[in-house]
């Protein structure tokens, strides 16, 4: 690509002011690990919303939609969309139950809801699984995605791309604190979003696409086109779509998408000033990621396959990439090509804003795990608030040392997502119930979390080497369900509950609701601890608030659509849904009781 001068000067400014604002909050950031893992627990929920958006919005993202797009359509998107309803269950449900819990990171919930030794060992365990192990596969695959439009847009080899752009990341990530990383993500948003939407509209009405009218006739267009998959494709229609909206969602963990909230999205939630805003941010993020960021990265997808239809047309636009690279992923950088100067230097700056937001927040998460559930838990209670902030800081540095590593070895970040939804599999039941059943212990985790992970070794590497028959991606998923499931559910009814003093501390804190701690209330009530539970509770307006909210943006999603295919008849409809399913909303929200 042409890159002149005035593309550095856009970037190199961009890097001159995330480190600024990385060192005007490290003073206070470096106060203790309070401030530094978690703002001070005084973050306004504007700031916190945006923050998990610029988080999910990875450099990797848009690369993954345009491998969904082109592979499978627009309705493909459905793997990813379906999420949308674990995350009005974390609004309307988890949001304030995380906040009450008052605790650090949400692993230290487990020594809040479980007892004995078993507790304490899946805290470390997890802290080490999820802060290192998972945390750096995550890393990985948005390390992948700058490899790969590093070398489209710059020429720069691997090495020479994550370099540059993880050492500007690691400073204001590990100077800054969590507050840094935040203030910093809610510029860098506004960036890569406003660059991002001006982008596609430079693309799509390039004279090599044509303009949207001549986008959406295109012979290699219009197949893809779908929201929802063809019913007459039976197969095809339920491993796009109703696999993923009625199994999927609740059945996985997933960063930024876990079953009963939890990771960096429970982080955001612990550093709001109180209950209310941390249900406003994960309110804010939902909508935000679902319902206003996926239509640039489609219509760049789209448009992708117009210029380049199959691979070979990439690897012939690009002779000097390694073939290894060699995706559909690839197509999103590849369409930068059609970008003037200047333009081009915004897009990329923004799709360095998207590298460097997440990366930055992943860094920070993993090293609160690292340092609060592991070091201070196991190797040294009795560490200064100075020496955990700069175990903190160290940790953020090999976090990414790792991830550098590993992400020379990966292909394509759909393959990397696959996989870790495979690994958790079965496993988002456990963390939606350990909220409302009190017969859930710490064995209920432990089982589920390594037989979920035994049989993800076994479909994704074990299987294909022993047999040539595959199994296909649904029924592995399904499988690992079922047998991941009734493993916990056995192990949970063979052991011990958690005892009875810690269930009753973790019910006058939580104030859980529903039949699963019926029994716990009745004990409270017979000690004179409580007094009746009043019959009208939240969760049957909170699963109604749930529904009304995930139909409010998926027709807002749906109805931008149509609007962009030009079915304005329908997507006037939509905006009337749109419009009735947030009064709705609004209306019933205000009945929970908080």
């Amino acid at each position: 690509m042409n890159i002149l001068p005035i593309d550095w000067i856009i970037i190199i400014v961009f890097f001159a002011i995330s480190l600024t604002i990385g060192l005007w909050v490290s003073y206070r950031s470096s106060r203790n690990t309070k401030s530094f893992f978690l703002s001070g627990r005084n973050m306004p929920w504007w700031l916190l919303g945006i923050s998990m958006v610029a988080t999910t919005f990875s450099v990797d993202t848009p690369n993954l939609v345009a491998d969904i797009v082109r592979t499978n359509g627009v309705s493909g998107n459905w793997v990813w969309w379906s999420f949308l309803l674990t995350g009005m269950l974390t609004v309307f449900i988890y949001a304030k139950l995380w906040r009450k819990s008052g605790v650090f990171t949400d692993l230290e919930f487990y020594e809040l809801r479980y007892s004995g030794k078993e507790a304490t060992f899946l805290r470390v365990f997890r802290a080490l699984y999820l802060g290192v192990f998972f945390n750096v596969i995550i890393m990985a695959t948005v390390c992948l995605a700058a490899i790969k439009i590093g070398s489209v847009t710059l020429g720069l080899s691997p090495i020479q791309t994550l370099l540059v752009v993880s050492l500007i990341t690691v400073i204001y990530s590990s100077i800054g604190g969590l507050k840094g990383v935040i203030i910093t993500d809610f510029f860098q948003f506004l960036i890569a979003m406003a660059a991002t939407i001006f982008a596609t509209i430079k693309i799509v009405n390039h004279p090599k696409i044509g303009g949207l009218g001549k986008l959406l006739t295109n012979e290699n267009v219009t197949d893809k086109l779908a929201f929802i998959p063809d019913f007459s494709n039976s197969e095809l229609f339920w491993i796009i779509f109703l696999f993923p909206i009625t199994i999927q969602w609740w059945n996985a963990w997933y960063p930024g998408a876990e079953p009963g909230g939890g990771g960096y999205i429970a982080q955001r939630m612990l550093a709001a000033k109180d209950e209310k805003n941390a249900i406003w941010a994960t309110l804010l993020f939902n909508f935000v990621h679902y319902a206003i960021r996926p239509w640039p990265w489609i219509l760049v997808a789209l448009a992708s396959l117009i210029l380049f239809p199959t691979l070979t047309d990439i690897q012939t636009a690009f002779p000097n990439i390694d073939t290894s690279i060699i995706g559909h992923d690839l197509a999103y950088p590849a369409m930068l090509i059609l970008l003037p100067s200047g333009i081009l230097g915004l897009m990329l700056t923004s799709l360095i804003a998207a590298f460097m937001s997440t990366i930055s927040t992943h860094l920070n998460w993993g090293a609160s795990y690292v340092t609060h559930d592991f070091y201070k838990r196991i190797i040294k209670p009795t560490a200064s608030e100075k020496e955990l902030v700069n175990v903190g800081r160290i940790t953020s540095v090999v976090l990414m040392g790792l991830a550098i590593l590993f992400a020379l070895l990966l292909n394509n970040a759909l393959q990397a997502f696959s996989i870790l939804l495979q690994i958790g599999a079965g496993t988002g039941l456990v963390f939606i119930l350990r909220w409302f059943w009190y017969r859930i212990n710490a064995w209920s985790e432990i089982s589920a979390m390594v037989v979920s992970f035994i049989m993800a070794i076994y479909f994704e590497i074990i299987h294909p080497n022993i047999s040539s028959t595959p199994i296909a991606t649904d029924k592995k998923f399904i499988l690992g369900i079922i047998i991941t499931t009734f493993c916990w559910v056995v192990i949970t009814l063979l052991t011990r509950p958690t005892d009875t003093k810690t269930l009753f501390d973790f019910y006058l804190k939580i104030k859980p609701k529903g039949i699963g701690w019926r029994k716990i209330q009745k004990l409270l009530i017979a000690k004179n601890t409580i007094v009746e539970e009043e019959k009208n509770y939240n969760i049957p307006m909170g699963i109604l608030c749930i529904v009304l909210g995930s139909v409010s943006i998926y027709s807002f999603l749906f109805c931008v659509g149509y609007f962009i295919y030009g079915k304005t008849s329908i997507a006037y409809i939509l905006v009337a849904l749109t419009i009735m399913s947030s009064f709705g909303l609004y209306y019933f929200w205000r009945k929970i009781k908080v």
